[in-house]
């Protein structure tokens, strides 16, 4: 004990503060911890910025740890450094019901997590979009002499995180957009929970990073030379035009006799007796969740830097609040998460166009932009089809960071990723599009960002089997259903101007969920019965009956269907009342007595219109309903002709409401 340096004794804090947490807990990793406690603190000692007392304050540096299930690691530097949300009982509460330090890090959990990472390599696509909201916002307020958006984005990741294809993506991105402020420090410590990565992961790590347009440095040790660490992230803050890859050796679970350096250490508590050889291996004679207090002291004085450091901002900010005050009051007002009075009325004119919805999409986001400068996207290669171009303003690219026309590149699943960083960044409404059926491969970021509860716009264009020759390999016929699924997530499919502008209205005014908007290739008429209220509503009677005989029940592009059976039934004696849902969650979140008059608990016979599968709809329709929907793929053909051969024509409506009627 008397020969360790303080540093050093901090470090062994780290880890056996992890170690202890996980031994209670019976379940956790704690080899990552322990392996890359010495990058963590010399991180947390020497270069980030953040004020523990103040875990929101805007111009903190970020920290992601992308490597998620060694969250001990983190939950342990919260605790050390000051962060009021990770008490000491609540460390030992690690992993258990009802605690803030749940086994993967959680942003809507724990002050002080920045993302929720759970699968890994998500926490790089995270980082990509916490760094590039950071060069956006800076671009377009920071004033010469005046600088008040100047953070670093530092990540933690793995030998996992790099075999993801999803980091491969973001990181590839990265590389392009030069983002300069962006550091990762990789844990390669050569183990996964399989093994030796040799296994199956023996590239060259830093040459792919390097291939990227990365800056890369190496420190050969890990466990021990912490002025090298120092230097290369000293050197990667210094490389401005380039983000910057730091491969840092080190060995799991160091410090256990017989675990260390073995896939043993990697996802399950050492154990009585080993955790007991280990604290004799270090030399840690404290016992289970004692922290030394020299070692507390000097993690705690991140709370006066970060005090001291917040301080220096707000001066810096009431001076270009003086000489900006236009601009200061924007950018409060962006990063509170607060919308401008009377945005919605900018969709106004779009309610009465007649197109295809996803060029009615676009009219939204044009008309939108000049109003909502905090609301920027793009697409996944896609521009031109999903019509998610902006007119009249710029690219976002490396010497244009100010632009809101984002260019992904074909990379759906790292978009996802990236536009929760965005989002979870704050300051910024995202919006990333691509073909709907494409959403399966952005599933687990669509997925975290329900999780995270973030306000993210999934544009998805091409909804149905009416995209045509590309046929079933493009056409979702499950898709929409699947993502319905999701909690928290809303799924809207409008069938005309007034519910896309609703969609649009509704989507943006969300602060604590995504929502997947679906648009239609082919053109759509305006139906007289809709409207934006109505579909702000999720479901709602476009066409009415007082007493019906039948209640037909259509999304989309449907709608159009279901009324002019709708005319033909009536014709013919029929009461028929038809119900436009757009988002079958809005709807489910209405008053019973609203429900109730829209869908009628005396009215059973119900016939569900929607081109796409009949999972989920039987809740609506029971056992003498009947849904026109496909159980099938699709086919290659023209649109109008998969339209008509799958069913989707008033005769077949007509068959299917008859057969119901009885």
């Amino acid at each position: 004990m008397a020969s360790q340096t303080l540093e050093q004794r901090c470090i062994n804090t780290i880890r056996f503060l992890s170690a202890d947490a996980v031994e209670k807990a019976k379940s956790g990793h704690p080899g990552l911890p322990m392996g890359a406690a010495p990058m963590a603190f010399v991180l947390f000692d020497q270069f980030l910025k953040f004020n523990p007392k103040n875990p929101k304050w805007g111009d903190r540096d970020r920290f992601v740890l992308s490597a998620g299930h060694g969250c001990m690691l983190q939950y342990s530097l919260l605790h050390l450094t000051g962060y009021d949300s990770v008490p000491l009982d609540e460390i030992k509460q690690f992993r258990q019901w009802g605690s803030r330090t749940p086994g993967h890090p959680e942003n809507f959990e724990t002050e002080g997590v920045e993302v929720t990472t759970g699968p890994l390599g998500q926490g790089v696509g995270n980082a990509v979009g916490l760094a590039i909201a950071e060069a956006h916002l800076g671009a377009r307020f920071n004033k010469p002499g005046h600088t008040i958006v100047d953070h670093y984005t530092y990540v933690i990741l793995g030998d996992g995180c790099n075999m993801e294809g999803i980091a491969s993506e973001a990181a590839s991105l990265a590389g392009h957009l030069k983002l300069g402020k962006l550091i990762m420090l990789y844990d390669s410590n050569s183990i996964s929970i399989d093994g030796s990565t040799d296994l199956a992961f023996t590239e060259d790590v830093a040459a792919r990073y390097e291939a990227y347009g990365w800056h890369v440095e190496k420190v050969a040790d890990g466990n021990n030379d912490l002025e090298a660490i120092a230097a290369a992230l000293a050197k990667a803050k210094a490389v401005t035009d380039k983000p910057s890859f730091i491969v840092i050796t080190t060995t799991i679970g160091y410090g256990s006799p017989k675990k260390q350096g073995t896939a043993g250490v990697h996802g399950a508590p050492l154990g009585t007796d080993e955790m007991a050889a280990t604290r004799a291996a270090l030399g840690w004679e404290h016992a289970p969740f004692e922290i030394p207090e020299d070692t507390l002291t000097r993690f705690r004085q991140a709370i006066a830097k970060g005090a001291e450091a917040e301080a220096d901002w707000n001066a810096r900010f009431a001076a270009y609040q003086a000489a900006y005050p236009a601009e200061a009051a924007e950018f409060q007002r962006m990063m509170a998460g607060e919308l401008p009075a009377g945005w919605e009325q900018a969709l106004e004119p779009v309610a009465e166009m007649e197109k295809s919805t996803r060029l009615l999409s676009e009219a939204c986001l044009n008309a939108l932009s000049p109003v909502l400068p905090e609301f920027l996207g793009g697409s996944a290669d896609l521009a031109h089809s999903n019509m998610t171009y902006v007119k009249g303003i710029a690219d976002f690219q490396a010497g244009s960071y100010e632009g809101r026309n984002f260019r992904f590149g074909v990379r759906e699943h790292g978009m996802g990723a990236i536009l929760n960083g965005m989002a979870l960044h704050g300051g910024l409404i995202p919006y990333g599009a691509t073909f709907l059926v494409f959403a399966d491969y952005m599933r687990a970021a669509i997925r975290l960002s329900a999780l995270s509860k973030v306000r993210v716009l999934y544009i998805m264009t091409h909804d149905s089997i009416m995209l045509g020759e590309d046929g079933p390999t493009h056409q979702p016929v499950e898709t929409i259903a699947s993502l319905r699924v999701i909690p928290n997530l809303l799924n809207i499919r409008p069938a005309d101007a007034k519910e896309t502008v609703a969609a649009y209205q509704v989507a943006i005014a969300q602060t604590e969920r995504p929502s997947v908007l679906c648009f239609t290739r082919q053109g759509v008429k305006n139906l007289p019965g809709t409207s934006i209220e109505g579909a702000k509503k999720g479901g709602y009677v476009v066409v009415e009956a007082a007493n019906p005989d039948l209640i037909l029940i259509a999304t989309g592009s449907e709608v159009a269907l279901a009324v002019k059976a709708a005319e033909t039934l009536a014709a013919e004696g029929r009461a028929v009342r038809v119900v436009s849902m757009p988002c079958i969650e809005l709807f489910e979140e209405q008053s019973d007595e609203y429900r109730e008059a829209v869908l009628p608990a005396r009215c059973a016979k119900r016939v569900v219109v929607e081109a796409g599968s009949p999972f989920g709809w039987h809740k609506y329709t029971g056992w003498q309903g009947s849904v026109v929907g496909i159980s099938t793929f699709g086919a290659s053909a023209p649109g109008p002709i998969c339209y008509e051969k799958f069913g989707f024509t008033v005769e077949n409506v007509l068959t299917h409401c008859r057969k119901v009627l009885g």
